[in-house]
């Protein structure tokens, strides 16, 4: 009993201690010229969509849910934001080459059509970020018309 309690303690303890070691946070605040928003007619609607699902993985302004202050959980998310980023930037996506933006766009609506995107780990805890298939529709109509004249225009 005592050696339990002494294992209880020590794991407390450095459960305290790692809440000291926080991640830096992805917050820009502000939305960039190179923002997909701004470099393409993004309907209102269809940014609704990706704010609430893409954004906070896909972008340099993540909005932070309470649990992200308490550790481990804010290391993965923090992870997980910096994975996201790597593979899509919605706040960089001025800066892709044409070749690159289309691909990127195709990638986005195979993803929204086979329902890998948003994660489902994401949408548990985030349910405006569930994709309905009016959404879906949506993103991937828009897509198509990006697309077609990104395309026409190379």
């Amino acid at each position: 009993m005592r050696q339990t309690k002494k294992w209880l303690l020590m794991l407390f303890v450095a459960f305290a201690v790692i809440q000291f070691i926080q991640p830096a946070r992805n917050t820009s605040g502000q939305v960039l010229q190179t923002d997909i928003t701004n470099v393409y007619p993004v309907p209102a609607r269809v940014q609704a969509i990706l704010q609430s699902a893409c954004y906070d993985c896909h972008s340099n302004d993540t909005r932070y849910p309470w649990y992200s202050y308490i550790q481990p959980a804010g290391w993965w998310l923090a992870h997980h934001i910096s994975e996201g980023k790597e593979e899509l930037n919605f706040s960089d996506f001025g800066s892709y080459s044409s070749k690159r933006r289309i691909n990127k766009l195709r990638a986005i609506e195979n993803s929204v059509n086979d329902g890998t995107m948003p994660l489902s780990s994401y949408t548990l805890l985030h349910k405006d970020a569930r994709l309905t298939g009016e959404k879906r529709q949506l993103i991937t109509a828009w897509i198509g018309k990006l697309t077609d004249s990104l395309a026409t225009a190379n």
